[in-house]
């Protein structure tokens, strides 16, 4: 029995997989909350995600009819970018900034300046560093609270956290720790250079996690904490990484020929690569994988946050929510919207706002409305999957997780604006399935019964035929016009 777990934006879920079967048992969830400013703060208190690990676990072991003490391994799933500071005691010294924070986006810009733009960027990280990424948060924070960042001893992502509480370790792998901006995907070392230029004292520098491999286990539980949760103290911890790493296992995605798209808080969509090939286009991030290789993705910043405004507006629950996009025609009778309630990193407008174009008096609906947030995030995604199919990157099918997946109706809006067949796996936990799977890895290596990762995929992940939706030939013909206007109004953004 093996505890996967995903801490993600809105909350953290947990699965209880069978490795033998390669069944799931049971599933858990824990809400968290937002810390929000309109100038583009976003922020989390990271007790709540210690609570909702304790309850999501918890739930999945009920749900199981399992013991914790048969639990073998634990894989940890985290939200990618966030920043985590520690003093030497081990103590939080301030809510964690997350992936979607564009506060730092000033920071971001001296610090792109500093390695001589994209290019630079590109040419000695492998990729370019963006706003929402870890590198800028840590500039911001030695602006904004010095005396705090006098104290700092440990810098980590969130599921570098989450290992720490469990075993104790301060440690990263390399998938995780390629979106931090001060990581060489091409070599898999820290740049120390950069965080030297932060704070030339080199407190940051040796704030630094170890760095691991993806099959190397973090460590044992901490007996304390194994109490806690009510699992078996000898249990592991995995080496863990970033949720689209663990996303990426969850869906099989670990061998060229698959792409991943998921339809969540952000939006993502990427595919293995067998080689660091870093893509010349600079919102293409070619991370490393968790899976040994590397990960070409691109990031959009609006997605189910987005839809879910516009639900939350009208008072809708999903299901009238759908019922309502179903009944607007492709376009929306001529209502585009562009989605940026958080600015966006693809395509790259970090400063831009959400608008809503060609309203008039024939077309102010709510079902306009409702059709032209969904089409206007998948847009952005289709904006990012051209890119990713310009650097050579093909697939006959789009793998879909995400809460946003669940949907048949965006199901069928997502096959068409991207023409290529669609289908969901069979389990909605793609990053905590993935992160289970890891830890069942792990703990071959760790046991001296090492089994390939490849096998674990093909017993655990499964696709659901029933949710296989292929594109329309004539809805793609009708968004391809629509498509090209989302295009050509980027343009005054």
């Amino acid at each position: 029995m093996f505890l996967g777990i995903d801490c993600g934006t809105q909350g953290t879920k947990a699965i209880v997989l069978d490795a033998v079967s390669g069944k799931v048992l049971g599933e858990g969830s824990g809400a968290h909350h937002m810390i929000s400013g309109a100038n583009g703060r976003r922020e989390q208190d990271v007790q709540e995600w210690l609570d909702a690990f304790e309850q999501a676990t918890a739930a999945a072991l009920e749900q199981a009819g399992v013991s914790g003490k048969d639990i073998q391994a634990i894989g940890v799933s985290g939200q990618q970018h966030g920043l985590v500071m520690l003093d030497e005691s081990g103590q939080v010294l301030r809510p964690a900034k997350l992936w979607c924070d564009t506060e730092s986006t000033p920071e971001n810009d001296q610090l792109l300046a500093y390695l001589g733009g994209e290019a630079g960027s590109l040419e000695r990280l492998g990729i370019a560093i963006a706003p929402g990424y870890t590198v800028s948060k840590l500039l911001w924070s030695k602006e904004r609270f010095p005396e705090l960042f006098a104290r700092i001893d440990r810098i980590l992502l969130p599921h570098d956290y989450l290992n720490y509480w469990l075993t104790g370790r301060s440690c990263s792998e390399f998938g995780d720790a390629s979106g931090t901006g001060y990581f060489n995907v091409r070599t898999c070392e820290w740049d120390l250079e950069i965080l030297q230029h932060i704070d030339p004292s080199g407190r940051l520098v040796k704030a630094l996690p170890e760095l691991i491999e993806a099959h190397q286990p973090v460590g044992k539980i901490l007996p304390a904490i194994a109490e806690r949760l009510g699992l078996n103290p000898d249990a592991i911890v995995s080496s863990g990484g970033g949720d689209n790493m663990m996303g990426a296992i969850g869906t099989g995605n670990i061998a060229p020929g698959s792409i991943t798209m998921s339809l969540g808080s952000s939006g993502t969509v990427y595919a293995f690569a067998e080689e660091g090939n870093v893509n010349s286009q600079p919102s293409v991030a070619t991370f490393c994988s968790s899976s040994g290789g590397w990960l070409p993705l691109i990031c959009t910043m609006n997605l189910t946050n987005a839809t879910s405004a516009m639900r939350e507006l009208f008072a809708l629950d999903i299901g009238a929510f759908n019922t309502a996009v179903a009944s607007s025609p492709i376009g929306a009778q001529g209502v585009l919207m562009l989605p940026f309630l958080n600015g966006e990193r693809v395509p790259a407008l970090p400063h831009a706002t959400g608008s809503i174009l060609g309203l008039d008096s024939t077309n102010l609906n709510q079902a306009n409305l409702c059709r032209a947030v969904v089409e206007g995030t998948t847009f952005g995604l289709r904006y990012g999957l051209d890119l990713l199919r310009d650097s050579g990157i093909k697939s006959d099918n789009i793998r879909l997780i995400g809460g946003g997946a669940k949907s048949a109706v965006w199901r069928q809006i997502v096959a068409d604006i991207m023409d290529t067949p669609v289908i969901c796996t069979t389990g909605a936990e793609a990053a905590a399935l993935g992160a289970a799977i890891q830890a069942a890895w792990c703990h071959s290596h760790a046991s001296g019964d090492a089994q390939s990762l490849q096998a674990l995929c093909a017993r655990c992940v499964s696709l659901d035929p029933a949710s296989e939706t292929r594109p329309l030939p004539e809805n793609v013909a009708a968004y391809h016009s629509v498509y090209q206007h989302y295009r050509n109004q980027l343009q005054g953004v």
